[in-house]
């Protein structure tokens, strides 16, 4: 058995629908789970219908019309258009409770954005059904999924694992195609939750660790995870093969792959994950595993995240007190503020945060037990790799950084021990990037 993820942009209209159905058609004989997102912009097109429901304005024409082209397009029967305006239906009323309310609770925006994969898994069984497959629409909830109630963020409770393997197998083993909704769940009391952020990765990859798949296919619209951002290095290629640590934390420093939660099900079963191109199939992809042979290099891939602020924090008064790192992050807690990076010696701290916050009520805060100071517009530069030859990585990064005339402001090296990033100004990012892709790819 295996499962294959595809992402909205895989299956945006009936175009892409087809040449999906040529992909897991290529795999029949490997038993395949589906799982797939929202059509094409859909998630985006539900919240913007909200916000207009807010305002009193009722309109669904953007889903509507997308899902009603792809069905005549396809060629599907009229058992498929019942489903469809069914939920169109519910959705149009759930708009005109919003509307008249004035109120968009999160557990209400959950319920309102699984539209999308409600609506595209119905498409595609019917299509897939059409060409002679025995595909079954499955909701996310009737495949054993059940989570908590944190709305939009929700987690999958342990005890789902052991009902989606007792919901699918049978299935699969039968001969039929599960095409399963990613990204959202039911809690307890029967409300439809969201996973949050890279959702139907992880709808993936725990149906792969709870069934025991042989492996879990990712199908996005890039050659697998690649050496170095496309946009910014012309010359990188994809990695044949990394750890589940090394794609979790190219994940958390910018490279848009794979989200990190979406690693956590494999690292506790071994199921390996293959990210490929559903735009160029016949590529390899990169397989994530959970152990790399001796015969890969010191560095997998190099990663950068720009519009970053630094926040130097220096007391005398940290010098062997014991409760100072506490009072430190007890501030960031009360502001809710979370931190990407930390570098410390014996009389400051250096660390790390995303742009996005407002952070005066915070340096307020910190400036009652030390001096604060805070630099804007600057880049995390990440080597992923093999830290056991840091000394190795280290003299030609910082080689590269000196014969570009570049200061590195602080450097870290990660607790999970396949990383090591440091900070350089926004402007020097990509020079960077291509300077440590070609000293390690190129060179």
């Amino acid at each position: 058995m295996i499962v294959m993820k595809f992402g909205g942009s895989s299956v945006a209209n009936a175009e892409r629908i087809r040449y999906v159905a040529g992909i897991v058609k290529s795999q029949i004989d490997q038993k395949p789970v589906l799982v797939l997102s929202a059509m094409g912009d859909t998630t985006d097109h539900l919240l913007e219908a909200a916000d207009q429901a807010l305002q009193g304005s009722v309109s669904i024409a953007k889903i509507e019309n997308l899902h009603k082209q792809t069905i005549k397009d396809l060629n599907l029967d009229t058992a498929v258009v019942g489903e469809v305006d069914a939920l169109l239906s519910e959705l149009k009323s759930l708009l005109v409770g919003i509307s008249l309310i004035k109120e968009l609770t999160n557990r209400t925006k959950d319920y309102l954005v699984s539209f999308g994969e409600r609506l595209s898994i119905r498409i595609a069984a019917a299509y897939f059904r059409s060409e002679g497959i025995k595909a079954q629409a499955l909701d996310a909830w009737d495949a054993g999924f059940r989570s908590d109630a944190n709305y939009s963020q929700a987690e999958v409770l342990p005890e789902a694992w052991e009902s989606i393997a007792r919901n699918l197998t049978p299935l699969v083993e039968s001969g039929a195609l599960p095409i399963v909704t990613g990204f959202i769940a039911k809690d307890p009391q029967g409300n439809i939750t969201t996973l949050g952020r890279g959702g139907s990765d992880l709808t993936a990859t725990i149906i792969g660790s709870a069934c025991k798949a042989q492996e879990v296919q990712v199908w996005k619209d890039v050659d697998g995870i690649l050496t170095a951002d496309p946009r910014l290095v012309k010359t990188a290629r994809p990695v044949e093969m990394v750890t589940y640590e090394e794609a979790a934390e190219l994940a958390y420093f910018g490279a848009q792959v794979l989200h990190p939660r979406s690693m956590q099900p494999c690292i506790a079963t071994g199921t390996t994950v293959r990210v490929k191109n559903s735009y160029n199939p016949q590529a390899k992809g990169t397989r994530i595993v959970a152990k790399l042979d001796g015969n890969a290099g010191p560095v997998r891939a190099i990663t950068s995240k720009k519009n970053v602020t630094l926040v130097d924090i220096v007391s005398s008064r940290m010098l062997g007190q014991y409760g100072f790192l506490a009072g430190v992050f007890q501030a960031f807690s009360v502001h809710k503020i979370s931190v990407d990076m930390v570098a410390t010696s014996e009389v400051s701290i250096s660390l790390t945060l995303d742009a996005a916050h407002d952070l005066l009520a915070l340096k307020g805060d910190l400036e009652k037990i030390a001096n604060v100071t805070i630099k804007e517009k600057k880049a995390i530069i990440t080597i992923i790799g093999d830290i056991r030859r840091s000394s190795e990585i280290l003299e030609r990064a910082f080689g590269v950084c000196s014969s570009l005339g570049i200061q590195v402001q602080m450097i870290s090296q990660g607790a999970s021990k396949v990383n090591i990033s440091f900070i350089v100004n926004d402007t020097e990012a990509s020079q960077v990037v291509q300077g440590l892709h070609k000293a390690f790819f190129e060179a």
